[in-house]
C-alpha cells in the first residue's frame, strides 16, 4: 500500500476525532481502510507461506506449500 494512501487514512482518523467526516469522506474512510487490510493480508499471508520447518527427522517442511498455496487453491481462493 502506498504511503499517501496510510497517510490519508491517518488524516481522515483525525479529522473524524476532531470534528467529524462528511459522507464523501466516511466513504473514501471505508474504501482505504478496506485497501489496507487486503494489502496486510497478502504481505502476511506471502511471509507464512514462505517459513520453512526442520523436522526432528531432519527434513524441511515448507509450510506454504503444505498448507498455505495448495490449500487455499483446493478451497477455491
Amino acid at each position: 500500500m502506498l504511503e499517501e494512501k496510510i497517510q490519508r487514512i491517518n488524516e481522515l482518523y483525525r479529522k473524524s476525532k476532531a470534528e467529524g467526516l462528511t459522507e464523501a469522506e466516511l466513504k473514501e474512510q471505508k474504501i482505504l481502510r478496506a485497501e489496507y487490510i487486503e494489502a496486510f493480508k497478502r504481505n502476511l499471508r506471502g511471509q507464512l507461506d514462505n517459513i520453512s520447518i526442520k523436522e526432528p527427522d531432519g527434513s524441511i517442511t515448507n509450510l506454504g506449500e503444505k498448507y498455505g498455496k495448495k490449500a487455499a487453491n483446493k478451497k477455491g481462493h
